[in-house]
């Protein structure tokens, strides 16, 4: 790399051996290395910043296997003393929320901003959990039957496996960790294999948090991480002692995650795809428009979930909003993440470029026709990194490029005239995650909002498509899975639900009136 890299060695340096290599797997505080690695590089130049065992089978047997005694224990805590664990972690998150951004971006690629953002996220959201400890509640629920109350309650599940992606690498396992922790659970994280060190560390957050309360010798297990490729993944879905699989990922992944679990009738919560767009109407304010739909579509290099693929302008202010957003791109500043003023890192790798290269040529086969971008940068950024000009393509709705995901800085730019045939065209692609309208006209907002509105996950009102807060549920529709993760009640994803009924009178008269003497 061309600037030393410095990782803060008190949440690494415990897991490199004397051959500078990362465990395959680690067990609470127990480290499991194999002979087969892998190099890991950073997206900023290519490089290889650090070297992985890669777990078996058996070792995801074996994580599931003590995580899961460490579960009998561990939810006979009552569930605030669980959530003083979860507000240690986010202690530690706010003392070292530079060094784990570092690592973000040493192994992501993110822009120092947002990765600092994604250690808030974290934050945000081991505190809300902290709070939901004393709200796991249930019901009281009226009875036909005299003498009788009927109730719920929520237990926890058992072993959670998490499986993460590389773009989000440590928020994705918070939003899970946080809620599963205080729910009574315990975890087993399979982690990108290209974001290991980041997993590592969260996973060192977490153990220094039940060293400083002294439970360490207690719940040796309540946390496992397995370092691997998709077999890992696949071992952890198989588990019939995994009763909830939570997957971020490609579509095709977690459709395999779906199937896997359902086999064995398990729970799965999938966080997917997504094919977002953006409405901007003749009603909207342009320059707020502008502004959201840049951070949208470029913000972590077009490689988000959220990311804005799909915006929709009006014919009558068509050209001009089009001749600000291709201005807006020209003063993007590509270059090294870790560079003040910075807006657009590097792609993951060489396969994401031709990825997106690839849609380009799809694009223009179809008729579309490149406003600007696309272009590989080479001058004043990290060399053996791979970046791109963030590329803005005119095209019809219907291309069928554009009902596909492209992880990359890659934007369709579509006319129409029509409120109503804008909404059909925004819900026609199979993904169904994020979404927003720009407008000034409440009845164009509140019908976007509607039942006949957006079809996706998140509907949003003159801010873009990414950036959700961890307050609210966080999820898509269709084949973007149908998860929900986060805040608002998601934490019921992570518990089960018995419904009990108490006869505290001397008789047993039966429900709908049946007659059994």
């Amino acid at each position: 790399m061309d600037k030393a890299w410095e990782t803060d060695q008190q949440l690494l340096s415990k897991y490199c051996n004397a051959q500078s290599v990362y465990p395959a797997a680690v067990i609470g505080d127990a480290l499991f290395f194999t002979t087969k690695t892998i190099s890991i590089k950073t997206p900023i130049d290519q490089t290889v910043v650090a070297t992985a065992s890669l777990a078996s089978s058996d070792h995801v047997e074996e994580a599931v296997g003590l995580t899961n005694e460490c579960f009998k224990q561990w939810r006979l805590m009552p569930a605030p003393k669980r959530g003083e664990l979860v507000r240690v972690m986010a202690l530690l998150c706010r003392q070292q929320k530079e060094a784990l951004a570092a690592i973000i971006t040493l192994e992501a690629g993110k822009i120092t901003q947002e990765a600092l953002g994604e250690v808030q996220e974290m934050i945000d959201v081991f505190d809300f959990a902290v709070g939901l400890s004393r709200q796991l509640h249930g019901l009281t629920i009226t009875t036909e039957r005299p003498e009788h109350r009927m109730m719920e309650q929520w237990h926890p599940l058992g072993v959670v496996g998490i499986i993460t992606a590389f773009n989000f690498p440590m928020a994705v396992w918070a939003w899970n960790a946080a809620l599963a922790l205080v729910c009574g659970n315990t975890l087993v994280w399979k982690p990108s294999e290209r974001t290991p060190l980041c997993a590592l560390a969260c996973h060192q957050i977490l153990q220094q948090a039940l060293s400083e309360l002294g439970w360490e010798g207690q719940f040796p297990a309540l946390s496992s991480v397995v370092l691997g490729e998709s077999n890992i993944g696949a071992s952890l879905a198989s588990n019939p002692r995994v009763p909830l699989v939570s997957a971020t990922g490609s579509i095709p992944m977690g459709k395999h995650v779906a199937q896997t679990v359902a086999s064995r009738l398990g729970r799965c919560l999938l966080e997917l795809g997504g094919n977002n767009a953006v409405i901007v109407t003749e009603h909207a304010d342009q320059s707020m428009a502008i502004k959201g739909c840049v951070f949208s579509a470029v913000g972590t290099t077009g490689q988000r979930c959220t990311s804005l693929r799909r915006l929709f302008v009006h014919t009558d202010i068509y050209d001009n909003f089009k001749a600000s957003l291709v201005n807006a791109y020209q003063t993007i500043r590509i270059g090294d993440p870790r560079d003040e003023g910075v807006l657009c890192g590097p792609l993951l790798n060489e396969e994401a470029y031709n990825n997106v290269l690839a849609a380009l040529k799809q694009a223009e086969a179809s008729g579309g026709v490149i406003a600007c971008g696309g272009e590989r940068v080479t001058e004043n950024v990290p060399e053996g990194g791979v970046y791109i000009t963030p590329a803005i393509v005119e095209i019809e709705h219907d291309a069928p490029i554009v009902f596909q995901e492209t992880f990359g800085p890659l934007l369709y730019l579509i006319r129409y005239s029509d409120f109503n045939a804008a909404l059909e065209w925004h819900n026609e692609v199979p993904q169904g995650l994020s979404s927003a309208i720009f407008t000034e006209n409440m009845k164009e907002a509140e019908k976007f909002l509607s039942v006949v509105g957006s079809d996706c996950g998140i509907a949003n009102v003159n801010i873009g498509t990414s950036g959700a807060e961890i307050g609210g549920a966080f999820g898509g529709e269709k084949e973007t899975g149908g998860g929900r993760e986060s805040g608002s009640d998601a934490w019921k994803n992570y518990m089960r639900r018995a419904t009990n009924t108490i006869n505290y009178g001397d008789s047993i008269p039966l429900a709908q009136g049946i007659k059994f003497e």
